[in-house]
């Protein structure tokens, strides 16, 4: 059931809940747009929202234009730090904004985004981004094939290591939230891999080359499950994989969602759901279990590459659903709805 929609100002490619306590009614929404000029002008933007599924509102409330942007986050919960946000640019940036003045029990008027810190940590394009499970570390998947690791201290942004992971784009990195001294990358090679950070350069644990058919896209470590994680591909399948058992997927043929599986995002309380952007074919729910997964509810209401999707982290409404955020890149469209599916039941 749609909640609302509204178009951004640029071609949008990634939405966030915030997923701290006070401010989980917040959504950043990026964008990413190149102008064709002698000198190509990579810009974007971020825009923060106040939903509420309730009064089927969106309400924009803040906007700050920045360089084309690739990837957003928010810092994880459990941290000793308040809402933060990361944005992974185009111009080789890795920024970090504090949330301020927008809680739940502020009306949204006040700092919201303040940029905490910025550094140029590559010549190349940042494309991704992930945080660490004690928000101390970001790592940074980059258009060279690199992957960079940074820490933040002390509102200063310092680059522990960089390394060739790969030989094309990396698409995606992942810290291992149960064995946070591991990473894990994918990229335009096709390969997915995982690193050991103990070791000085970071050290190979394992690589599959033999799986995906084209590009991996992106990785989603289970957060119940340590033995379990996932992989999206260009080729259109969402591959589950026993890191036990690395030389093939747990379940050979996986499912295929019909588009590239660009975004892959674990539901916050219901274990084996995600939600999968597929690119040319909208978007997913789909169930992981011991058997084949499999799709519980499509979404289509987007005209456009589907980029974009998330959770909100609120708890279940009556029905037994989560309000979900999408979002389309050439039409620019943002989209809040409710999936018809009762989850309790899943």
């Amino acid at each position: 059931m749609d909640v609302a929609h509204c178009y951004l100002e640029g071609n949008a490619d990634a939405v966030e809940f915030c997923p701290h306590d006070g401010y989980q009614h917040v959504l950043a929404a990026s964008t990413y747009t190149l102008q064709e000029v002698e000198q190509p002008i990579r810009a974007g933007s971020i825009s923060l929202f106040d939903v509420n599924a309730e009064k089927c509102n969106l309400e924009l409330f803040h906007r700050v234009d920045t360089a084309g942007i690739f990837d957003i986050k928010w810092s994880t919960v459990g941290s000793n730090v308040g809402p933060l946000l990361a944005q992974a640019d185009a111009d080789g940036y890795l920024r970090i904004y504090s949330l301020e003045g927008c809680s739940n029990e502020e009306k949204p008027r006040g700092g919201f985004l303040n940029e905490v810190c910025g550094e140029k940590i590559s010549s190349s394009m940042c494309l991704f981004l992930d945080w660490n499970p004690t928000a101390t570390s970001i790592s940074v998947g980059l258009s060279d094939g690199s992957v960079s690791i940074t820490t933040l201290a002390e509102s200063k942004i310092e680059k522990l290591q960089e390394w060739k992971a790969h030989d094309f784009e990396l698409w995606t990195t992942c810290f291992d939230i149960h064995q946070p001294q591991l990473v894990y990358t994918g990229s335009d090679d096709c390969k997915f891999c995982c690193w050991d950070m103990r070791d000085y350069p970071s050290s190979m644990v394992f690589q599959n080359s033999k799986v995906h058919k084209m590009g991996v896209c992106c990785i989603a470590k289970s957060p119940t499950d340590p033995n379990t994680i996932l992989t999206g591909s260009y080729d259109e399948y969402l591959r589950v994989w026993d890191l036990r058992c690395i030389s093939r997927p747990v379940n050979e043929t996986s499912v295929c969602l019909g588009g590239g599986v660009w975004r892959i995002k674990h539901h916050p309380f219901v274990s084996g759901l995600v939600l999968a952007a597929c690119m040319h074919s909208g978007f997913a729910i789909v169930k992981i279990g011991d058997e084949k997964p499999e799709v519980v509810e499509a979404y289509s209401q987007h005209g456009s590459l589907a980029y974009g999707a998330d959770w909100q982290r609120a708890k279940l409404l009556p029905g037994g659903s989560t309000i979900v955020a999408t979002c389309s890149f050439y039409d620019r469209l943002l989209r809040v709805w409710r999936p018809i599916s009762d989850f309790c039941c899943i």
